[in-house]
């Protein structure tokens, strides 16, 4: 390693993180990311901020970087995605313009993990726990994703008559297909790693507690046939390419879907705030339980629609 790279690992390890904890392995020259984002596990503007200064740093280390990886210290939760509570906060107040600010941020992160194999640098990801909306997005653009097999994820932003909009249809377009895309989005339910790994969303599932050594194995896989791989990464990216200009159309579309939000919406939205402050503090009942809750209110909802107008045919 020159002297330049060993300066510049020094300055990217020594800089101070609220919300994200370095790790640094000499043998594989990767770069571990592992968050604990307070009082919620989501995509807060302050965790995004340090996410994009750990990726300017690895963008600028001149190829000492060849791995990155993401873990959660938070138990049970990977991320919760959006920061619900901010959302409800700027679409009460009718500030579209923070609203959108918050969208690009996201993207930011999204499109920087899309061109990672461009930089020269691999990327894994271990989810355990919940991953829900934003959280499973962020999980899509990475080259392996490993799941433990305890963990749920979903898109369950229609629920309060929204659509996760960072990436969702983009990237399960391209690894899965339209169909799983719709099934997906348009449903709101939530899947097992089983049923994630079946639509081909993810690539490992392994036992609970086998995460970490998952990662090693990953690792050890990869390294020897690094530039192989991303070349090849490279290649599939120009096969089934994704753009910034769609990404941010998308967005733009989120933003303005946001805004006609109603009061009904905001609540359920708070709610499943309220749900996630719980399991972050080690609740079992959290945001999942809660969306299971709503599913079924809305299913109660439906069928006395539906006997109601009956009975007036009848």
């Amino acid at each position: 390693m020159s002297d330049a790279n060993r300066e510049h690992l020094r300055l990217m390890m020594s800089r101070s993180y609220k919300y994200i904890r370095l790790e640094w392995n000499e043998e594989m020259a990767a770069v571990r990311v592992s968050t604990c984002v307070k009082p919620i596990q989501c995509y807060s503007l302050a965790a995004m901020a340090e996410l994009q200064r750990v990726f300017s740093d690895i963008a600028e280390s001149n190829g000492l970087v060849r791995h990155y990886v993401m873990t959660s210290d938070v138990p049970g939760v990977f991320n919760f995605g959006g920061d619900l509570s901010l959302f409800v906060l700027l679409i009460r107040a009718r500030d579209i313009e923070s609203l959108s600010l918050y969208g690009r941020r996201c993207v930011d992160l999204v499109w920087w993990m899309e061109n990672a194999s461009q930089l020269g640098v691999h990327t894994t990801v271990l989810v355990q726990g919940d991953t829900l909306g934003g959280g499973l997005e962020s999980v899509m653009p990475f080259h392996k994703v490993i799941f433990e097999r305890s963990a749920q994820a979903g898109f369950p932003e229609v629920l309060f008559n929204l659509f996760p909009g960072m990436g969702a249809w983009n990237f399960t377009i391209r690894k899965s297909s339209f169909a799983v895309a719709n099934e997906m989005i348009l449903s709101g339910r939530l899947y097992t790693a089983e049923q994630l790994q079946r639509r081909h969303l993810v690539d490992l599932v392994v036992e609970d507690g086998e995460g970490e050594e998952a990662i090693q194995t990953v690792l050890h896989a990869v390294h020897p046939r690094l530039r192989g791989t991303l070349a090849a990464l490279e290649a599939r990216r120009k096969a089934a390419p994704i753009t910034h200009e769609s990404l941010m159309e998308i967005v733009n579309q989120w933003t303005g879907a946001a805004m006609q939000l109603t009061d009904r919406d905001l609540r359920l939205m708070e709610r499943l705030a309220r749900a996630q402050v719980r399991k972050a503090g080690g609740a079992h009942d959290g945001a999942v339980e809660e969306i299971k809750r709503i599913e079924l209110d809305r299913a109660w909802g439906e069928e006395r629609t539906g006997i109601t107008e009956w009975g007036a045919l009848t």
